[in-house]
């Protein structure tokens, strides 16, 4: 089991001061306390490369190959020649830390190493911290990701919404607890080994998580094609991924299901007459639930407002994105309209909704919208498409049932996934505070590490 910070042993016993600092208070006593310029060369010259050849091998790592708190893939390579114009530059045992928001704010960053031929590129987004030689690189990493200094160079951040940067100011003259080198590579082990153990756990945990979720997928897939009696006598559905069904069930495209409405094209000018009213995008259709957290605004008029207003118990399936992305609108708000890139089925009086958004969960998930889309660079489910897919149709009091089931069921699964959710996030809480006690002197990590 992980050790806890306030193990005894683990706790400082040592003699400790006063940094002056509020957001550090007590260090200890024999630490420094130093800016960070001092201790490492920041962004340094790719003047260092005039001694290699210019088709020299070198490690390329886009922002998205690098992981949050840590981890690299070193899956691409660029020659020197070819990188060395537009990326930056950094050698083995190098620390990148992402500079942009939110990248920065996530805990992009990571130790580079096993580079070939020992030199990579990245993204200019990358600040890069080398180490001097009385600098551990795995302290320096660990530093680095911890909640201070991410925190502090948050609030340092400069640049437009969406476009803030941390500056090499921050990174400079931050000051920092800063023990011998001896002591940083006791606490670069003890990080290792009990972020190693946490994050075991949490890998753990998340498939647990995921195994949950396969479980909550096979109950609603046996439910909406097979039905809840047992021994109901079955028939071939005529569907490839659906199979057999019970025998009195109907097969029927969803044109005869419901009435199907495609939204409305995007414009942004103004029109004299029209409404300025809020709308959804596929972006805002997630599977079983809308989002609403970024919804936008553009034009309507009467006639519009009428034809794409979403009403309780639409049923909402993005026509881009992820196709097929199936949710229910529930009046999150109390007027909302659709862009062409959702699509509103207003579904019979004898259906029950949810029963037709559970089965097109299941076609979703089983990759059947994604085979049958229009697709050049991007997939479209065309209103031409969607109206032809053919749904499986129990008596409506079976709908009714099985959507009780389901329900009943999943409310079961989701509680359990919510309590291991609880216990991740407690697990990453702890890791964060572990690193930073660990790396400003508030535990002695001396004897653990030895």
């Amino acid at each position: 089991m992980i050790n806890k910070i306030s193990r005894k042993d683990t706790k400082t016993q040592r003699k400790m001061k006063d940094s002056g600092i509020k957001w550090l208070g007590k260090i200890p006593e024999e630490w420094k306390l130093e800016r960070l310029r001092f201790h490492i060369k920041l962004n340094p010259s790719k003047s260092e490369l005039r001694n290699y050849k210019e088709n020299t091998i070198a490690s390329f790592i886009p922002m998205e190959a690098v992981g949050k708190y840590g981890g690299i893939n070193r899956e691409e390579t660029k020659t020197i020649d070819e990188a060395v114009g537009g990326y930056t530059y950094f050698k083995n045992n190098d620390v990148v830390v992402a500079k942009i928001t939110p990248c920065f704010e996530n805990g992009k960053g990571a130790i580079a190493d096993n580079l070939s031929n020992g030199i990579g590129f990245g993204t200019t987004e990358f600040h890069v911290l080398r180490p001097e030689p009385h600098m551990d690189s795995c302290f320096l990493f660990y530093l680095t990701i911890s909640y201070p200094f991410r925190k502090l160079g948050e609030a340092e951040m400069k640049g437009a919404a969406g476009q803030k940067r941390v500056p090499e100011d921050f990174i400079r003259d931050l000051r920092h607890t800063i023990p011998s080198y001896e002591e940083q590579k006791f606490i670069a082990s003890f990080l290792d080994r009990e972020t190693e153990k946490i994050d075991a756990l949490i890998a753990k945990k998340e498939r647990q998580i995921e195994l949950l979720q396969e479980k909550r997928f096979a109950l609603i897939s046996h439910a909406v094609t097979k039905g809840l009696n047992p021994n109901a006598k079955m028939k071939d559905s005529g569907i490839e991924w659906i199979g057999k069904i019970p025998e009195h069930w109907e097969v029927k495209p969803l044109k005869y299901l419901g009435k199907i409405v495609l939204g409305k094209m995007l414009t942004s000018k103004e029109v004299e007459g029209y409404y300025l009213k809020p709308y959804l995008r596929a972006q805002n259709i997630l599977w079983e639930q809308v989002d609403i957290s970024d919804l936008r605004e553009m034009w309507f008029s009467t006639y519009e407002m009428e034809n794409f207003r979403v009403k309780n118990f639409d049923l909402l399936i993005s026509e881009g994105g992820e196709v097929g992305r199936t949710a229910i609108w529930n009046d999150e708000i109390n007027e909302c309209y659709i862009q062409n890139s959702v699509h509103k089925v207003t579904i019979k009086p004898n259906c029950n909704p949810f029963y037709f958004l559970f089965q097109s969960e299941r076609s979703g998930k089983f990759g059947y919208y994604e085979a049958i889309v229009n697709r050049v660079s991007i997939g479209h489910l065309t209103r031409e498409k969607l109206k032809e897919i053919k749904f499986v149709m129990p008596t409506q009091q079976e709908q009714d049932s099985i959507v009780d089931h389901i329900t009943h069921e999943s409310k079961k699964i989701d509680t359990l996934i919510s309590k291991i959710q609880e216990s991740i996030e407690k697990l990453r809480e702890y890791r964060t505070a572990l690193i930073s006690a660990a790396v400003t002197g508030k535990i002695d990590v001396r004897q653990e590490a030895a």
